[in-house]
């Protein structure tokens, strides 16, 4: 289970909405969206206060990481040669093994530290932001929005990988997870699994639904979920919210 599946498991066990934690962390609704779909995590100077709002700490949290460290530990095997049998050296022996591990391992943080700043060479070659296309407040979450009326713009967001359009939300059917009014980006593809969130057509009309078994879902239980037939065209997968000040 990731870091964003633990946050969301945790903050609607205590009952708190997306809009109420953004309010007592001070950031945007986007924001906790994207830590909850893990497009990207909060910074460490939020992570305290995320900490005492939702009454639990690190380990809870980032359970998985944790177990992730765990096999760095030496295995038998490991300790074996490096930890047993270095013990049983003489000092001659142990200065030379001394000699070519700090040699080797002088050797792979160079190569390290230049795999980042090629990395940190080509991240500065890509704006943050990018201008994406932009299809307004059609992404219904109610009542459906014509494709005929579909308002031909751009709008300038931070960079997210894999991002082919941004789309406005419009309605209420999605909540508590998607407002009305939000910008979410979309990656154009040809299928999604059951519990994705996507960008559908129906005719004309334009929607944002949960992928179901059966159709698509609406989270928000004051609305009726829609059959899954023939005339539903999916558009693109939903991979994250636009975040705005």
């Amino acid at each position: 289970m990731s870091f964003g599946t633990r946050l969301k498991e945790r903050r609607e066990s205590l009952g708190i909405t997306q809009p109420q934690l953004a309010g007592m962390l001070n950031v945007s609704k986007g924001a906790i969206g994207n830590w909850e779909t893990d497009v990207n995590s909060p910074r460490a100077t939020i992570l305290y206060d995320l900490f005492e709002i939702l009454h639990c700490d690190a380990n809870y949290l980032f359970q998985d990481e944790t177990r992730e460290l765990y096999k760095n530990e030496a295995s038998p095997e490991e300790f074996e040669n490096i930890v047993k049998k270095y013990r049983a050296l003489d000092d001659s022996g142990r200065e030379r093994i001394d000699f070519e591990l700090k040699k080797e391992y002088e050797r792979i943080q160079q190569i390290e530290e230049l795999k980042k700043q090629l990395a940190t060479d080509f991240s500065e070659e890509i704006s943050q932001t990018c201008i994406y296309p932009y299809l307004g407040k059609i992404a219904c979450a109610g009542t459906g929005f014509y494709f005929d009326d579909i308002p031909t713009d751009t709008i300038e967001a931070l960079y997210v990988k894999g991002a082919d359009f941004i789309i406005g939300v419009s309605g209420e059917s999605m909540e508590p997870d998607y407002h009305d009014g939000e910008k979410l980006y979309v990656r154009k593809v040809e299928y999604l699994r059951h519990g994705d969130i996507g960008i559908f057509t129906i005719g004309n009309e334009c929607f944002l639904k949960e992928l179901g078994e059966d159709g698509l879902i609406s989270r928000n239980k004051d609305y009726n979920d829609m059959p899954g037939d023939e005339k539903v065209r999916l558009v693109g997968k939903v991979i994250g919210k636009v975040e705005e000040d």
